[in-house]
């Protein structure tokens, strides 16, 4: 399902519009990982280039924008430098880089990344208390419309289950890859019902018809599923990032 020939067409395009200034390709998140879907899915790609100024930049517009009309987000662009001093603030994403990417061209500079899991503890609690904070805020918006809180729970509960996977790793679990593993294993060791992610999985995942998904019925214990979790990382964990 992922669009090789899209990926490959890029590659092709930005190597020959950045010329020596680039290093390497990648290609990391639902794409490198095996959870991608068609729908819901971006392809996200990484380009490390030697010169990040804006002269070199300029010659690569035309390549990004012929990406941005496949309706896929632009990709990064990083200094190797850049890259290897962003793991205490990108702790999450760059330690899922690490676990889950595939070289389209050029070197790997991902590989030997070394994560400071303190700071990945510290990156996991802020962005679950951030993103359960604007659940609530949307879920608000949405008011009593069914198809937009069906639309909220289903562009969510990637991130989230992406989250949970990365409390489990704070906790000093082996996660798995999958987001539904990962939800199974994190309910069991914290306590909370998964019943209403795994609903909002399986439409992702094309076991159910995402038109039946009962919204109403599903989001209270969607939100209460989001908010025990947060609650326990923040308990469970010390602040050196000890379980």
């Amino acid at each position: 399902m992922v669009p090789e020939d899209k990926i490959n067409e890029f590659v092709e395009k930005i190597r020959a519009a950045a010329g020596a200034n680039l290093e390497g390709v990648i290609l990391y998140g639902s794409a490198a990982s095996g959870d991608y879907h068609p729908e819901f899915s971006n392809v996200n790609l990484f380009c490390v280039l030697r010169d990040g100024s804006y002269a070199k930049l300029q010659p690569l517009a035309p390549v990004v924008k012929w990406w941005d009309r496949q309706k896929q987000p632009a990709p990064l662009f990083m200094t190797r430098e850049e890259l290897e001093r962003s793991t205490d603030v990108f702790a999450i994403e760059l330690l899922d880089m690490v676990q889950h990417h595939r070289v389209l061209w050029g070197e790997d500079p991902i590989k030997s990344l070394q994560i400071p899991m303190r700071l990945h503890r510290i990156q996991v609690e802020y962005e679950l208390r951030e993103k359960l904070i604007l659940l609530r805020q949307h879920l608000l918006l949405a008011g009593d419309d069914e198809s937009r809180i069906r639309e909220l729970l289903l562009r969510s509960v990637a991130s989230f289950a992406t989250l949970f996977r990365h409390a489990l790793i704070a906790l000093g679990e082996s996660a798995p890859a999958t987001r539904r593993d990962a939800v199974a294993l994190l309910s069991a060791r914290v306590g909370f019902d998964p019943w209403a992610i795994e609903q909002v999985l399986d439409v992702r995942e094309q076991k159910a018809d995402g038109k039946k998904l009962r919204a109403f019925e599903i989001v209270g214990r969607y939100l209460d599923a989001v908010e025990k979790v947060t609650s326990a990382v923040d308990r469970m964990l010390q602040p050196d990032g000890r379980s």
